[in-house]
């Protein structure tokens, strides 16, 4: 094999790091400096206009943002015409956010048959993503579904081969996100199924919001699942009556955002954290997505500090 020169090396590495959201970027022979994004997700302004909601996500000082594309959303592509389109990616640049990801709620489950539907709509995410930004097009990240994890792992294997094929055809990372209850909800299982498929198209969502009040440390979730993670999500878990329930990130204290943030970065991550707001929250009478967004922030920004962290 004729060796490569350090030059074309150099960037052939930065080329393949650029093209992975969540993986640590090499410039110039150096690793990057350890800048993350704080970001927030629009699947928690389910009623607005997505040009408003992300004008909105800019002026309280959020330096990246998650589109939310499920169907009774502004955003969902079959709503979104080219000028819409436009619209939207023009306040993107106006505003300076960065578009880090797209939300999705794909089913990983189910016959062959059945995930024809998903495919076709993990392709029109990716279309919208390219439309949007198409030098820096956002992953997509979902769920996997319901169900008992032994009963369905090899057949959400088997699919997953179908979603790395959509993902590679249209250089779009897919991040899966184990969440409690569903049937992929422990960092393990997310890992295994990554290794199954062997992508650099498909990657985890990590959120341990989906782990606390379990018997799954912070530390252990991170080190399992980080070398696989693109996409870092954040909001707390409450117990009442015994019955997990979340809640805005930072509101239950429990969780120790300066540790998370300074373990993802001592383990090479350089991507967004982004806040989310569940449908638990966003469901309930009086919700103000303006007041939730802030709060969030005031909760968030100042760990960044306290971690000696850089954002941008």
């Amino acid at each position: 094999m004729q060796s490569m020169s350090r030059r074309q090396f150099l960037s052939s590495a930065s080329a393949a790091c650029l093209a992975l959201p969540g993986l640590p970027a090499v410039f110039a022979g150096k690793t990057a400096p350890p800048t993350l994004t704080l970001g927030f997700s629009l699947y928690g302004m389910p009623h607005m206009k997505t040009e408003q909601a992300l004008q909105t996500v800019a002026d309280i000082g959020y330096d990246s943002t998650e589109i939310c594309l499920m169907d009774a959303w502004d955003a969902t592509p079959l709503k979104l015409n080219p000028q819409r389109r436009k619209a939207i990616a023009g306040k993107l640049d106006e505003t300076g956010l960065k578009l880090t990801s797209l939300m999705e709620h794909c089913d990983l489950t189910g016959s062959p048959a059945s995930q024809k539907p998903v495919l076709e709509r993990l392709k029109r995410a990716a279309q919208l993503g390219h439309d949007l930004k198409p030098d820096q097009p956002p992953l997509i990240e979902t769920t996997a579904g319901s169900g008992k994890w032994e009963d369905r792992k090899e057949e959400m294997r088997d699919n997953l081969k179908g979603w790395a094929q959509i993902a590679e055809s249209t250089q779009t990372v897919i991040a899966v996100k184990p969440h409690r209850g569903g049937v992929v909800d422990r960092p393990e299982q997310g890992v295994w199924l990554v290794e199954q498929i062997n992508s650099p198209w498909i990657r985890l969502n990590y959120d341990y919001s989906h782990f606390t009040h379990r018997d799954i440390s912070l530390e252990d979730s991170l080190k399992t699942m980080l070398p696989y993670t693109s996409f870092i999500q954040i909001k707390d878990t409450v117990l009442k009556d015994n019955k997990a329930r979340f809640v805005l990130p930072g509101e239950s204290g429990d969780i120790d955002y300066v540790r998370l943030l300074k373990l993802a970065v001592e383990g090479g991550y350089r991507g967004d954290i982004c806040c989310e707001v569940s449908g638990m929250v966003f469901k309930q009478p009086g919700y103000d997505p303006v007041a939730a967004a802030k709060t969030c922030y005031q909760n968030i920004a100042p760990a960044f500090q306290k971690a000696g962290i850089q954002r941008g």
